[in-house]
């Protein structure tokens, strides 16, 4: 009978240390809500979302206002439509389900963000104006995007300030039972300059790493936007990013790694150089749905790749296509699956997307809604190899289809920050510096373009960002479509205009011109 009890025991141990390991880990996934202004096949609603792939879905986005109140940026959509009654909604699919709303992200830039938290006053209202936000719309909890830190605009004690502000927030969020997390960079060159990381480590609840935005259009040659591994000198990987954020302090549990269900594409100055390294002329063409020169979503890159030159880079652990000029490094159900893998065996908190709504949600190319969140779940919830805690970059196969070239440069191509929207007209961004990351949200084309103030078409001699000759606060994003510029309106927030040096909106007393 002892012995019964001993081997009874023994397993109710064995099954209490196992299954904590995998119900712990999480598929974070994000939401661009103005995805629902996308044409076609490309318009997604929030009741498209599965919320039993995800663990946490997170809400995007909303802004910070100078005296730390939150901004609703699309009130037709969040309110009048019922955004975040909706999205909360899906916890009544799935009642495990945990909900977030982000707030920042690319678009928001850096100068406000700084000025709040550096403010010990201002900060104190931002911490309550959150809380007070996340009950008022019934959130699980609340994610911070500040792209980024002591970049961008901020300031260099935003460093230290940002953990101020993380550390207010612990103590209000653990009396209300909220969860908080941020959407960090990844890159060592980026995130050494943003993050105290250790203490970061203490006080979120998980950790987003933003492993994806490695290269892209703002190199003068090839890259993936997101590669797993890389050559001996090459620290624009995933693998680079996540053990530097290991080795800096970050709890391994609490790091979120993530991929990207999109890819950066570029046009190459000689068709018939088909490789990771090819020099290119710029971004390559828009596609349909998301309409962003220089990026495709995984639902558009699937629905043409068949007719493409599709490539696997073995070093780097991910796929890259060719058509004519047209160039584009994507991450498919394969290298999503290495990614979920690594997750595993390095003992990671799970693993995030940016975002759900370029996924293939509607199933069109291997007979399954959304195949590259299903391979995430697939591996993160079953068996894989058991961690070795440590990087494997040096071990991984050196047989590559092409030859990987790094660099490190700043981009000269326009990027672009956005702070206010009304009605149906939601942000927009451009792809941001080598080394850095992005939660980039798509500006729908069929918004409002009037200004008031000059006619935006007019303006528009190239693809990019120009501003309002009239009106400082005032800028416009051009693309071009069938020949013709269309010139999409945003606004700065009161007290800031937009730098034409650095693409952004800015304080006045610190642009030049």
């Amino acid at each position: 009978m002892k012995t019964w009890l001993l081997i009874l025991g023994a397993a109710i141990t064995l099954f209490n240390l196992a299954v904590p390991i995998t119900a712990k880990r999480k598929v974070v996934c994000y939401h661009g809500s103005w995805s629902v202004y996308r044409p076609g096949d490309g318009k997604f609603e929030i009741e498209y979302i599965d919320p039993n792939l995800c663990t946490h879905v997170i809400y995007t986005f909303v802004g910070i206002e100078y005296n730390g109140g939150i901004r609703i940026l699309d009130s037709w959509n969040e309110i009048d439509k019922g955004g975040f009654r909706r999205f909360n909604d899906l916890k009544k699919r799935n009642p495990s389900l945990k909900t977030s709303v982000a707030i920042g992200g690319w678009n928001e830039g850096s100068s406000t963000y700084s000025s709040v938290v550096n403010d010990a006053t201002r900060r104190a209202a931002f911490v309550k104006n959150i809380v007070d936000f996340v009950k008022q719309y019934e959130f699980d909890g609340f994610d911070l995007d500040w792209e980024y830190p002591a970049q961008r605009g901020g300031a260099a004690t935003d460093k230290a300030a940002f953990i101020l502000l993380l550390k207010e927030l612990r103590v209000k969020f653990d009396e209300h039972g909220l969860l908080l997390s941020a959407a960090v960079a990844s890159a060592e060159s980026s995130a050494s300059l943003s993050y105290n990381i250790l203490e970061v480590g203490k006080y979120l609840d998980f950790i987003n790493v933003m492993t994806y935005d490695l290269h892209g259009s703002w190199d003068p040659v090839t890259g993936h936007s997101a590669p797993l591994y890389g050559g001996p000198n090459d620290g624009l990987t995933v693998d680079a990013a996540i053990q530097y954020w290991i080795t800096q302090g970050a709890p391994r549990e609490k790091i979120i790694l993530g991929i990207g269900t999109y890819g950066r594409s570029f046009t190459l100055s000689s068709a018939s150089q088909c490789s990771i390294g090819a020099p290119t002329i710029g971004a390559g063409s828009a596609g349909p749905y998301t309409r962003e020169a220089g990026a495709l979503g995984y639902n558009e890159i699937c629905e043409r790749v068949s007719t493409w030159n599709v490539k696997w880079d073995d070093q780097q652990k991910v796929p890259y296509a060719c058509n004519g000029n047209q160039w584009v490094g994507y991450d498919d159900i394969r290298s999503t699956t290495h990614k979920a893998e690594y997750v595993v065996q390095h003992d990671l908190g799970g693993a995030m997307i940016w975002s759900v709504e370029t996924d293939d949600f509607l199933g069109k190319c291997h007979g399954v809604k959304y195949p590259l969140l299903k391979a995430i779940n697939d591996v993160l919830f079953g068996d894989v190899p058991p961690s070795k805690n440590q990087s494997t970059s040096e071990s991984q196969p050196a047989t590559t289809t092409a030859k990987a070239t790094t660099t490190t440069s700043k981009a000269t191509t326009s990027k672009s920050t956005t702070t206010t929207t009304t009605a149906a007209i939601t942000t927009t961004a451009a792809a941001p510096p080598a080394g850095q990351d992005s939660t980039s949200p798509t500006q729908p084309p069929d918004a409002p373009t009037d200004s008031g103030s000059s006619d935006p078409p007019k303006l528009c001699t190239e693809e990019g960002y120009v501003r309002d000759p009239n009106d400082k606060r005032i800028f416009y994003q051009c693309h071009k479509f069938s020949g013709d510029f269309t010139a999409f309106r945003f606004e700065c927030a009161l007290g800031l205009v937009f730098d034409i040096s650095i693409n952004v909106c800015n304080w006045a007393s610190a642009v030049k011109d």
